[in-house]
């Protein structure tokens, strides 16, 4: 479904959709299949599928949209990076997911592999979006509109743009090359997300952005997140709470979630255009969250 169909159907509610990534080993496609089984009476808006750095996980991300485009639960939207791209590439991709009825792109710069230079013929997200657009113009989908095209946006500030006046110059410039909506990266303070959508609005900017939200369960995870490039800001009552529980692994897990339902909370009390949860392919913490916020 088209993400212009998607959001019209949710409007006046909040859409919520999820995110997987393509797993890797045995045990990985084992543990993803019993997550979507569990996840499927949620019914998600859709559901986002990660292109591993420089692609790494080409193959495999094409594989797993295929398998959920083929389930009638699971609506996929696959990320498409810049990095490491030439046209051709991405031209076989476009023709490929448009050939399976795929409705939407999530067109992001991505990172470069491990040791990589990242290089590619697209230097700016902006520019893969250019080039979807008139992929979509050329009448190469099934879809008269052609592909649905989301772009990442960074409400704590995009962590190679310290500038913060410069950063939504090149969200707008993403948004007029031909974007329908907006996802955030993951973020904890959701002062951080209603300021942005109001600058935002004050920059001419006004798809429908979608309110990323990670939902912490471990320690460790919550320091591979900071450790990630541009990190993550945890607001000061969110570290204080966890700090009380740092020796009991349970109580940490469900201050967090307390704390991620939290948000969710909010962002429906505000309206938000929609919710994308990041599951790192694990149900339970979005089957607690649901619960909390005592969804349908």
């Amino acid at each position: 479904m088209h993400i212009h169909d998607i959001l019209s159907a949710t409007r006046g509610t909040t859409a919520f959709s999820f995110e997987f990534f393509p797993p890797r080993t045995p045990a990985a496609v084992k543990t993803l299949q019993t997550t979507l089984d569990h996840l499927a009476p949620l019914r998600p808006a859709f559901a986002s599928v990660t292109y591993g750095a420089g692609g790494s996980t080409r193959e495999l991300t094409q594989s797993l949209v295929t398998e959920l485009r083929q389930s009638d639960v699971f609506d996929p939207i696959p990320h498409l990076t810049c990095v490491g791209h030439s046209e051709s590439d991405i031209m076989a991709l476009l023709t490929r997911y448009a050939a399976a009825g795929v409705s939407n792109i999530l067109a992001l710069r991505g990172d470069p592999p491990s040791g990589g230079t990242g290089s590619g013929d697209f230097a700016h997200a902006a520019d893969l979006v250019c080039f979807i657009r008139q992929f979509n113009e050329r009448g190469l989908h099934p879809d008269p509109r052609g592909f649905g095209i989301g772009v990442a946006c960074f409400p704590e500030g995009h962590p190679a743009t310290p500038n913060r006046m410069t950063e939504m110059d090149h969200l707008k410039a993403k948004v007029d090359a031909g974007a329908d909506w907006l996802c955030t990266q993951a973020f904890f303070d959701n002062h951080d997300f209603h300021d942005f959508r109001a600058r935002c609005a004050l920059a001419g900017i006004h798809t429908p952005i979608l309110a990323g939200i990670l939902p912490l369960t471990t320690a460790s995870g919550m320091q591979r997140m900071a450790a990630l490039a541009g990190g993550m800001r945890y607001p000061a009552r969110l570290i204080r709470a966890l700090n009380r529980a740092k020796d009991d692994p349970e109580a940490f897990r469900r201050i967090a979630l307390h704390h991620a339902a939290e948000q969710c909370t909010d962002l429906l009390d505000h309206q938000a255009d929609g919710i994308h949860l990041y599951t790192l392919n694990q149900a339970q913490p979005v089957l607690e969250i649901h619960a909390r916020l005592g969804l349908r």
